[in-house]
Protein backbone atom coordinates (compact mmCIF):
# COMPACT_ATOMS: atom_id res chain seq x y z
CA UNK A 1 0.00 0.00 0.00
CA UNK A 2 2.74 2.37 1.09
CA UNK A 3 3.49 5.18 -1.54
CA UNK A 4 7.52 4.16 -1.74
CA UNK A 5 9.23 0.93 -1.13
CA UNK A 6 10.56 1.60 2.13
CA UNK A 7 8.59 3.40 4.08
CA UNK A 8 9.76 5.47 6.95
CA UNK A 9 8.83 3.54 10.39
CA UNK A 10 7.15 6.42 12.17
CA UNK A 11 6.01 10.06 11.16
CA UNK A 12 7.20 13.21 12.77
CA UNK A 13 5.65 12.95 16.09
CA UNK A 14 7.11 9.99 16.38
CA UNK A 15 4.38 7.72 16.01
CA UNK A 16 4.33 4.76 13.94
CA UNK A 17 3.24 5.79 10.06
CA UNK A 18 0.12 3.77 8.55
CA UNK A 19 2.06 1.41 6.44
CA UNK A 20 4.49 0.55 9.66
CA UNK A 21 0.97 -0.02 11.60
CA UNK A 22 -0.56 -2.73 9.24
CA UNK A 23 3.27 -4.25 8.52
CA UNK A 24 3.26 -4.98 12.43
CA UNK A 25 0.34 -6.52 12.38
CA UNK A 26 0.04 -9.92 10.19
CA UNK A 27 -3.97 -9.95 9.80
CA UNK A 28 -3.82 -6.69 8.48
CA UNK A 29 -3.60 -5.72 5.21
CA UNK A 30 -4.41 -2.62 2.34
CA UNK A 31 -5.82 -4.38 -0.88
CA UNK A 32 -6.13 -1.42 -3.90
CA UNK A 33 -9.84 -2.30 -4.18
CA UNK A 34 -11.41 -2.91 -0.96
CA UNK A 35 -8.93 -1.38 1.61
CA UNK A 36 -8.22 -2.52 4.80
CA UNK A 37 -8.79 -6.07 5.15
CA UNK A 38 -8.57 -8.68 8.66
CA UNK A 39 -7.53 -11.75 7.33
CA UNK A 40 -9.20 -12.11 4.19
CA UNK A 41 -12.46 -9.63 4.92
CA UNK A 42 -13.00 -6.08 3.77
CA UNK A 43 -13.73 -4.00 7.03
CA UNK A 44 -15.17 -2.12 4.39
CA UNK A 45 -18.18 -4.44 3.49
CA UNK A 46 -18.35 -5.22 7.35
CA UNK A 47 -19.55 -1.71 8.17
CA UNK A 48 -21.82 -1.85 5.00
CA UNK A 49 -23.54 -4.92 6.19
CA UNK A 50 -23.26 -4.21 9.79
CA UNK A 51 -22.68 -0.36 10.88
CA UNK A 52 -20.40 1.41 13.52
CA UNK A 53 -18.86 1.43 15.80
CA UNK A 54 -18.79 -2.63 15.42
CA UNK A 55 -16.19 -4.51 16.97
CA UNK A 56 -14.05 -7.35 14.63
CA UNK A 57 -11.99 -10.21 15.69
CA UNK A 58 -9.76 -12.44 14.43
CA UNK A 59 -10.06 -16.40 14.68
CA UNK A 60 -6.40 -16.74 12.99
CA UNK A 61 -5.01 -13.95 15.38
CA UNK A 62 -6.13 -16.26 18.51
CA UNK A 63 -5.65 -19.40 17.25
CA UNK A 64 -1.87 -18.29 15.67
CA UNK A 65 -0.97 -16.03 19.42
CA UNK A 66 -2.29 -19.32 21.54
CA UNK A 67 -0.20 -21.82 19.54
CA UNK A 68 3.01 -19.63 19.50
CA UNK A 69 2.63 -18.79 23.23
CA UNK A 70 2.27 -22.65 23.84
CA UNK A 71 4.95 -23.49 21.51
CA UNK A 72 7.75 -21.48 23.66
CA UNK A 73 6.08 -22.55 26.80
CA UNK A 74 6.11 -26.33 26.16
CA UNK A 75 3.38 -28.75 27.11
CA UNK A 76 4.01 -28.68 30.76
CA UNK A 77 3.00 -25.28 31.76
CA UNK A 78 -0.78 -24.57 31.78
CA UNK A 79 -2.40 -21.67 29.96
CA UNK A 80 -5.02 -20.17 31.98
CA UNK A 81 -6.78 -17.05 29.79
CA UNK A 82 -7.35 -14.25 32.05
CA UNK A 83 -10.72 -13.83 30.51
CA UNK A 84 -11.38 -10.52 31.95
CA UNK A 85 -9.65 -8.93 28.95
CA UNK A 86 -11.98 -10.80 26.45
CA UNK A 87 -14.63 -12.93 27.24
CA UNK A 88 -16.84 -13.41 24.40
CA UNK A 89 -18.17 -17.13 23.72
CA UNK A 90 -16.60 -17.45 20.63
CA UNK A 91 -13.32 -16.31 21.78
CA UNK A 92 -13.74 -18.45 25.07
CA UNK A 93 -14.51 -21.50 22.62
CA UNK A 94 -11.37 -20.55 20.14
CA UNK A 95 -8.82 -20.65 23.20
CA UNK A 96 -9.96 -23.66 24.68
CA UNK A 97 -10.43 -25.35 21.71
CA UNK A 98 -6.55 -24.41 21.60
CA UNK A 99 -5.99 -26.14 24.65
CA UNK A 100 -6.43 -22.70 27.09
CA UNK A 101 -7.99 -23.06 30.26
CA UNK A 102 -9.46 -20.12 32.22
CA UNK A 103 -8.85 -17.53 34.66
CA UNK A 104 -11.45 -16.10 36.54
CA UNK A 105 -12.12 -12.88 38.88
CA UNK A 106 -16.01 -13.41 39.41
CA UNK A 107 -18.77 -15.73 39.91
CA UNK A 108 -20.28 -14.14 36.60
CA UNK A 109 -16.86 -15.29 34.95
CA UNK A 110 -17.08 -18.24 36.31
CA UNK A 111 -20.73 -19.42 34.45
CA UNK A 112 -19.67 -17.74 31.52
CA UNK A 113 -16.51 -20.12 31.18
CA UNK A 114 -18.61 -23.03 31.65
CA UNK A 115 -20.96 -21.81 28.74
CA UNK A 116 -18.29 -21.92 26.76
CA UNK A 117 -17.56 -25.51 27.58
CA UNK A 118 -14.53 -24.72 29.42
CA UNK A 119 -13.86 -27.57 32.02
CA UNK A 120 -13.99 -26.64 35.80
CA UNK A 121 -10.68 -28.61 36.14
CA UNK A 122 -9.03 -25.91 34.30
CA UNK A 123 -10.04 -22.93 35.52
CA UNK A 124 -8.79 -21.03 38.29
CA UNK A 125 -10.64 -18.38 40.27
CA UNK A 126 -8.64 -15.11 41.30
CA UNK A 127 -9.34 -11.68 42.56
CA UNK A 128 -8.89 -9.77 45.94
CA UNK A 129 -12.79 -9.97 46.71
CA UNK A 130 -14.74 -13.02 45.98
CA UNK A 131 -18.10 -13.70 47.73
CA UNK A 132 -19.52 -16.25 50.16
CA UNK A 133 -21.55 -17.28 47.07
CA UNK A 134 -18.68 -17.19 44.37
CA UNK A 135 -16.59 -19.42 47.10
CA UNK A 136 -19.63 -21.71 46.61
CA UNK A 137 -20.30 -21.50 43.30
CA UNK A 138 -16.66 -22.41 42.39
CA UNK A 139 -17.14 -25.37 44.91
CA UNK A 140 -19.64 -26.53 43.69
CA UNK A 141 -18.71 -26.38 39.83
CA UNK A 142 -15.37 -28.01 41.21
CA UNK A 143 -13.21 -25.56 39.63
CA UNK A 144 -9.13 -26.89 39.56
CA UNK A 145 -7.86 -23.80 42.40
CA UNK A 146 -8.88 -20.65 43.92
CA UNK A 147 -6.06 -17.88 44.72
CA UNK A 148 -6.41 -17.07 48.14
CA UNK A 149 -5.22 -13.06 48.56
CA UNK A 150 -5.98 -12.79 52.00
CA UNK A 151 -5.65 -14.05 55.59
CA UNK A 152 -9.41 -13.06 55.83
CA UNK A 153 -10.59 -14.89 52.81
CA UNK A 154 -8.66 -17.87 53.68
CA UNK A 155 -11.42 -18.49 57.32
CA UNK A 156 -14.25 -17.41 54.79
CA UNK A 157 -13.60 -20.29 52.34
CA UNK A 158 -12.73 -22.86 55.43
CA UNK A 159 -16.13 -21.55 56.54
CA UNK A 160 -17.61 -22.22 53.35
CA UNK A 161 -15.92 -25.50 52.20
CA UNK A 162 -16.74 -26.68 55.30
CA UNK A 163 -20.35 -25.81 55.62
CA UNK A 164 -20.60 -27.87 52.15
CA UNK A 165 -18.52 -31.07 53.25
CA UNK A 166 -16.13 -30.04 50.14
CA UNK A 167 -12.25 -29.22 50.36
CA UNK A 168 -10.95 -25.86 48.04
CA UNK A 169 -7.91 -26.40 46.48
CA UNK A 170 -5.85 -23.60 46.96
CA UNK A 171 -2.74 -21.45 46.39
CA UNK A 172 -1.91 -18.27 47.68
CA UNK A 173 -1.28 -15.02 46.24
CA UNK A 174 1.64 -13.31 47.30
CA UNK A 175 2.67 -9.86 46.83
CA UNK A 176 6.00 -9.75 46.12
CA UNK A 177 6.66 -5.84 46.21
CA UNK A 178 8.27 -5.87 42.72
CA UNK A 179 7.60 -2.43 40.61
CA UNK A 180 6.41 -4.06 36.98
CA UNK A 181 7.36 -1.05 35.48
CA UNK A 182 4.08 -0.08 34.04
CA UNK A 183 0.80 2.17 34.23
CA UNK A 184 0.17 2.86 37.91
CA UNK A 185 -3.89 1.44 37.27
CA UNK A 186 -2.58 -1.89 36.42
CA UNK A 187 0.28 -2.63 38.69
CA UNK A 188 -0.99 -5.38 40.86
CA UNK A 189 3.17 -6.18 42.95
CA UNK A 190 3.33 -3.76 44.64
CA UNK A 191 3.43 -3.61 48.54
CA UNK A 192 1.16 -0.42 48.38
CA UNK A 193 -1.27 -2.50 45.62
CA UNK A 194 -4.44 -4.10 46.90
CA UNK A 195 -4.08 -7.66 45.64
CA UNK A 196 -2.09 -10.88 47.31
CA UNK A 197 -0.53 -11.60 50.75
CA UNK A 198 1.98 -9.45 52.51
CA UNK A 199 6.03 -10.82 51.54
CA UNK A 200 6.35 -11.02 55.03
CA UNK A 201 3.13 -12.90 56.10
CA UNK A 202 2.97 -15.44 53.34
CA UNK A 203 4.82 -18.14 54.98
CA UNK A 204 3.04 -17.86 58.07
CA UNK A 205 -0.64 -18.14 56.59
CA UNK A 206 0.79 -20.94 54.34
CA UNK A 207 1.33 -22.94 57.38
CA UNK A 208 -2.69 -21.61 59.10
CA UNK A 209 -4.19 -22.58 55.62
CA UNK A 210 -2.99 -26.26 55.94
CA UNK A 211 -4.55 -26.45 59.70
CA UNK A 212 -7.79 -25.28 58.23
CA UNK A 213 -10.72 -27.41 57.93
CA UNK A 214 -11.91 -27.67 54.05
CA UNK A 215 -8.65 -25.90 52.17
CA UNK A 216 -6.17 -28.15 51.00
CA UNK A 217 -3.11 -25.88 50.15
CA UNK A 218 -1.14 -26.73 46.74
CA UNK A 219 1.20 -23.40 46.51
CA UNK A 220 1.10 -20.25 45.50
CA UNK A 221 0.42 -17.46 42.90
CA UNK A 222 1.84 -14.34 41.99
CA UNK A 223 0.61 -11.40 39.52
CA UNK A 224 2.51 -8.64 38.91
CA UNK A 225 0.64 -6.46 36.82
CA UNK A 226 -0.26 -5.27 33.17
CA UNK A 227 1.25 -4.34 29.55
CA UNK A 228 5.12 -5.81 30.92
CA UNK A 229 7.38 -5.59 28.42
CA UNK A 230 10.62 -6.47 29.84
CA UNK A 231 11.69 -9.01 32.07
CA UNK A 232 13.29 -7.57 34.56
CA UNK A 233 10.08 -7.67 36.97
CA UNK A 234 9.59 -11.02 35.91
CA UNK A 235 12.93 -12.31 36.96
CA UNK A 236 12.85 -10.50 40.19
CA UNK A 237 9.33 -11.32 41.32
CA UNK A 238 9.99 -14.93 40.49
CA UNK A 239 13.10 -15.56 41.45
CA UNK A 240 11.91 -14.35 45.45
CA UNK A 241 8.79 -16.60 45.10
CA UNK A 242 11.38 -19.64 44.62
CA UNK A 243 13.27 -18.28 47.30
CA UNK A 244 9.53 -18.88 49.30
CA UNK A 245 9.35 -22.22 47.80
CA UNK A 246 12.41 -23.37 49.16
CA UNK A 247 11.47 -22.23 52.84
CA UNK A 248 8.35 -23.46 52.80
CA UNK A 249 9.50 -26.92 51.97
CA UNK A 250 12.50 -26.87 53.96
CA UNK A 251 9.60 -25.96 57.18
CA UNK A 252 7.85 -29.63 56.13
CA UNK A 253 5.28 -27.75 53.64
CA UNK A 254 3.94 -29.43 50.49
CA UNK A 255 4.79 -27.16 47.62
CA UNK A 256 3.92 -28.70 44.64
CA UNK A 257 1.89 -25.55 42.17
CA UNK A 258 2.96 -22.39 41.40
CA UNK A 259 0.82 -19.80 39.25
CA UNK A 260 2.40 -17.21 37.95
CA UNK A 261 0.26 -14.67 36.76
CA UNK A 262 0.02 -13.32 33.15
CA UNK A 263 0.86 -9.59 32.21
CA UNK A 264 2.95 -10.08 28.91
CA UNK A 265 2.62 -6.95 26.73
CA UNK A 266 1.85 -6.13 23.48
CA UNK A 267 3.09 -3.39 20.96
CA UNK A 268 0.83 -0.87 20.39
CA UNK A 269 2.70 2.06 19.63
CA UNK A 270 5.95 0.08 17.85
CA UNK A 271 7.34 -1.02 21.34
CA UNK A 272 9.20 -4.34 20.95
CA UNK A 273 5.99 -6.55 22.25
CA UNK A 274 7.06 -8.95 25.14
CA UNK A 275 8.37 -11.73 23.54
CA UNK A 276 7.13 -15.62 25.10
CA UNK A 277 10.60 -17.21 23.84
CA UNK A 278 11.76 -14.45 26.71
CA UNK A 279 9.28 -15.25 28.77
CA UNK A 280 9.87 -18.98 28.92
CA UNK A 281 13.67 -18.35 29.35
CA UNK A 282 12.54 -16.26 32.54
CA UNK A 283 10.52 -18.97 33.80
CA UNK A 284 13.07 -21.55 33.35
CA UNK A 285 16.07 -19.65 34.76
CA UNK A 286 14.05 -18.59 37.78
CA UNK A 287 11.94 -21.96 38.70
CA UNK A 288 13.82 -24.71 36.78
CA UNK A 289 14.85 -27.65 38.65
CA UNK A 290 11.87 -27.28 41.62
CA UNK A 291 9.47 -29.65 39.93
CA UNK A 292 6.72 -27.38 40.62
CA UNK A 293 3.64 -27.53 38.19
CA UNK A 294 3.80 -24.26 36.76
CA UNK A 295 0.83 -22.10 35.24
CA UNK A 296 0.11 -18.81 33.43
CA UNK A 297 -2.82 -16.54 33.05
CA UNK A 298 -2.62 -14.19 29.87
CA UNK A 299 -5.18 -12.04 28.64
CA UNK A 300 -4.25 -8.97 27.02
CA UNK A 301 -0.86 -10.48 24.97
CA UNK A 302 -4.24 -13.29 23.17
CA UNK A 303 -6.45 -11.16 22.70
CA UNK A 304 -5.50 -8.05 22.04
CA UNK A 305 -3.94 -7.68 18.44
CA UNK A 306 -6.58 -10.04 17.26
CA UNK A 307 -9.17 -7.33 17.58
CA UNK A 308 -9.79 -4.00 15.90
CA UNK A 309 -12.68 -1.01 16.50
CA UNK A 310 -14.26 0.22 13.68
CA UNK A 311 -15.53 3.51 13.69
CA UNK A 312 -16.72 6.03 10.85
CA UNK A 313 -15.85 9.66 10.58
CA UNK A 314 -19.24 12.14 12.00
CA UNK A 315 -17.34 14.92 11.04
CA UNK A 316 -14.47 17.40 11.17
CA UNK A 317 -14.54 20.26 12.93
CA UNK A 318 -11.66 23.32 12.79
CA UNK A 319 -11.22 25.60 15.00
CA UNK A 320 -8.58 28.62 15.48
CA UNK A 321 -6.04 25.76 17.33
CA UNK A 322 -6.92 22.46 16.62
CA UNK A 323 -8.50 19.99 14.26
CA UNK A 324 -11.09 17.47 15.26
CA UNK A 325 -12.03 14.26 13.76
CA UNK A 326 -15.25 13.36 15.31
CA UNK A 327 -15.61 9.84 15.46
CA UNK A 328 -18.93 7.43 15.77
CA UNK A 329 -17.20 5.72 18.53
CA UNK A 330 -16.78 7.28 21.98
CA UNK A 331 -15.16 6.73 25.56
CA UNK A 332 -17.78 4.13 26.49
CA UNK A 333 -16.66 1.78 23.46
CA UNK A 334 -13.12 2.16 24.36
CA UNK A 335 -12.61 3.50 27.46
CA UNK A 336 -8.75 2.56 27.85
CA UNK A 337 -7.35 6.05 26.43
CA UNK A 338 -9.38 7.81 28.29
CA UNK A 339 -8.54 5.94 31.54
CA UNK A 340 -5.00 5.07 31.04
CA UNK A 341 -4.05 7.64 28.06
CA UNK A 342 -3.13 4.23 26.13
CA UNK A 343 -2.58 4.55 22.45
CA UNK A 344 -4.38 2.84 20.18
CA UNK A 345 -3.28 3.13 16.33
CA UNK A 346 -5.72 4.55 13.96
CA UNK A 347 -5.74 3.30 10.54
CA UNK A 348 -8.03 4.59 7.75
CA UNK A 349 -10.12 1.97 5.92
CA UNK A 350 -10.07 3.52 2.52
CA UNK A 351 -6.77 2.66 0.35
CA UNK A 352 -7.07 6.16 -1.10
CA UNK A 353 -7.26 7.86 2.13
CA UNK A 354 -4.50 5.72 3.82
CA UNK A 355 -2.06 7.63 0.99
CA UNK A 356 -3.18 10.73 1.13
CA UNK A 357 -0.82 13.89 2.84
CA UNK A 358 -1.70 14.05 6.47
CA UNK A 359 -2.44 16.79 9.27
CA UNK A 360 -1.98 16.37 12.98
CA UNK A 361 -5.92 16.06 14.24
CA UNK A 362 -7.14 15.34 17.79
CA UNK A 363 -9.35 12.20 17.47
CA UNK A 364 -12.65 12.61 19.61
CA UNK A 365 -16.37 10.52 20.14
CA UNK A 366 -19.40 12.50 20.91
CA UNK A 367 -19.57 11.90 24.28
CA UNK A 368 -20.37 15.15 26.55
CA UNK A 369 -16.81 14.71 28.03
CA UNK A 370 -13.55 16.33 27.64
CA UNK A 371 -11.86 12.54 28.14
CA UNK A 372 -13.53 11.75 25.65
CA UNK A 373 -10.71 11.16 23.21
CA UNK A 374 -8.70 8.78 21.58
CA UNK A 375 -5.51 10.62 20.49
CA UNK A 376 -4.19 14.06 20.05
CA UNK A 377 -2.05 15.54 17.58
CA UNK A 378 -2.74 12.23 15.66
CA UNK A 379 -1.05 12.87 11.94
CA UNK A 380 -4.18 11.68 10.03
CA UNK A 381 -5.26 12.46 6.46
CA UNK A 382 -8.47 14.59 6.18
CA UNK A 383 -11.51 12.35 6.54
CA UNK A 384 -14.83 13.36 5.14
CA UNK A 385 -18.40 12.45 6.75
CA UNK A 386 -18.58 8.70 6.70
CA UNK A 387 -15.01 7.61 5.87
CA UNK A 388 -14.05 4.82 8.00
CA UNK A 389 -11.28 4.35 10.41
CA UNK A 390 -9.77 1.51 12.41
CA UNK A 391 -8.78 1.63 16.08
CA UNK A 392 -5.91 -1.10 16.35
CA UNK A 393 -5.46 -3.48 19.06
CA UNK A 394 -8.67 -3.28 20.63
CA UNK A 395 -9.65 -7.01 21.10
CA UNK A 396 -8.41 -6.87 24.72
CA UNK A 397 -10.11 -4.62 27.59
CA UNK A 398 -12.16 -3.45 24.76
CA UNK A 399 -15.97 -4.51 24.43
CA UNK A 400 -15.63 -6.05 28.21
CA UNK A 401 -15.23 -2.33 29.70
CA UNK A 402 -18.18 -0.63 27.33
CA UNK A 403 -20.63 1.04 29.33
CA UNK A 404 -24.23 2.50 27.66
CA UNK A 405 -23.40 6.41 28.58
CA UNK A 406 -25.28 9.25 27.32
CA UNK A 407 -27.78 6.35 26.41
CA UNK A 408 -25.17 4.85 23.60
CA UNK A 409 -26.44 1.42 22.26
CA UNK A 410 -23.23 -1.23 22.80
CA UNK A 411 -21.62 -1.79 19.52
CA UNK A 412 -21.56 -4.63 17.47
CA UNK A 413 -19.25 -7.27 17.50
CA UNK A 414 -18.28 -9.56 14.48
CA UNK A 415 -15.70 -13.14 14.34
CA UNK A 416 -13.65 -13.21 11.16
CA UNK A 417 -12.18 -16.49 10.15
CA UNK A 418 -10.26 -17.08 7.21
CA UNK A 419 -12.66 -15.11 4.59
CA UNK A 420 -16.10 -15.94 6.56
CA UNK A 421 -17.40 -13.08 9.03
CA UNK A 422 -20.63 -13.62 11.62
CA UNK A 423 -22.02 -11.10 13.98
CA UNK A 424 -21.06 -12.51 17.12
CA UNK A 425 -23.24 -9.69 19.09
CA UNK A 426 -25.50 -7.66 17.28
CA UNK A 427 -25.91 -4.00 17.77
CA UNK A 428 -29.36 -3.57 20.52
CA UNK A 429 -32.09 -1.74 19.73
CA UNK A 430 -32.00 1.75 21.81
CA UNK A 431 -35.10 0.99 23.51
CA UNK A 432 -33.40 -2.01 25.39
CA UNK A 433 -31.17 0.24 27.44
CA UNK A 434 -33.82 1.02 29.41
CA UNK A 435 -36.35 -2.42 29.00
CA UNK A 436 -35.36 -3.01 32.72
CA UNK A 437 -36.55 0.35 34.51
CA UNK A 438 -38.98 0.34 36.66
CA UNK A 439 -41.00 3.24 37.73
CA UNK A 440 -42.82 3.26 40.89
CA UNK A 441 -46.68 3.41 40.37
CA UNK A 442 -47.04 6.47 42.26
CA UNK A 443 -45.30 7.85 38.91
Amino acid sequence: MAAHPHPAPTDPAGDPTTAALIAAHPALSMHAMDGLMLDEVPLAAIARAVGTPTWVISAATLRDRLASLRAALGPDVAIHYAMKANDHLAVLRILAAGGAGADVVSGGELARARAAGIAPGNIVFSGVGKSRAEMALALAEGIGQINVESAEELGRLSAVASAMGRTATVALRVNPDVDADTHAKITTGKAENKFGIAWEDAARLYAHAATLPGLAPVGLAVHIGSQILSMAPYRAAYARVAGLVRELRAGGHAVTHLDCGGGLGISYRGETEASPAAFAGALRSTLGGLDLALSIEPGRWLAGPAGLLLASVIQEKQTAHRRFVILDAAMNDLLRPALYEAWHGIVPVSPIDALAPSSPADVVGPVCESGDSFALGRLLPRLGEGALVALLDAGAYGSVMSSSYNARAFAAQVLVDGAKWAIIRARPPVDTLWEQDICPAWL
